[in-house]
């Protein structure tokens, strides 16, 4: 008998039921099939919520740099990577009246751990009082190398400052400005005022 002979025999009861039969497995065939398709996986970082693709901003370097020489305020201050010479003498207030800009390259990028010397004004060669040229390039008495006979021709000081400009330095190095003579005993504001044209580091 053949499948067709086998249709007309079943009642119509029995054939609703077997087309309910071949719906549920037709269904269940295509619902299976569904879910074994892979699906898109979103990977995010822990704890963020955002695609690992995503890239925080890298957090800005700190430079320590030393600004010294003629500016209003020398000290060691904080910049960021990017900044420039001209940044860091702003920062300690600007220059001097008699600072000499032209010497530096205000351009400059900052570098983490170096000094910005800003010079003193002068004509090179210059002669110191007394007579003699003291060695320096802008014709001022270096405070850091100069003899107490040097020294003495400042205004203001005599053969004891002299000797004590002299004793402090080789105790606690070498001068970084002109104002740290101020920690020298016996040299005062008004000391420091009349021989600050006169001397440099």
């Amino acid at each position: 008998m053949s499948f067709r002979d086998r249709l007309d025999t079943l009642s119509r009861g029995e054939i609703a039921g077997l087309i309910v039969v071949l719906v549920a497995v037709l269904g269940g065939a295509g619902l299976w099939y569904a879910r074994s398709l892979p699906k898109p996986v979103t990977i995010a970082q822990a704890g963020s919520g955002a695609p690992v693709g995503s890239v925080s901003p890298s957090p800005a370097v700190t430079l320590i740099v030393d600004v010294a020489g003629e500016v209003k305020q020398p000290g060691v201050y904080e910049f960021t990577e990017g900044d420039r010479v001209i940044d860091a003498i702003e920062r300690a207030g600007g220059q001097l009246p008699r600072a000499d800009l032209s010497l530096l390259n205000l351009a400059a990028p900052l570098t983490d751990g170096t000094q910005i010397l800003v010079p003193k004004s002068g004509p090179p060669g210059a002669v110191v009082p007394g007579g003699g040229t003291t060695g320096s390039s802008t014709g001022l008495i270096n405070i850091n190398s100069a003899s107490a006979t040097e020294l003495e021709t400042l205004s203001g000081i005599g053969e004891v400052l002299a000797a004590t400009i002299i004793e402090y330095r080789e105790q606690n190095g070498p001068f970084a400005t002109v104002e740290e003579l101020m920690d020298v005993s016996g040299i005062g504001p008004a000391t420091l005022e009349e021989i600050r044209d006169q001397v440099t580091v």
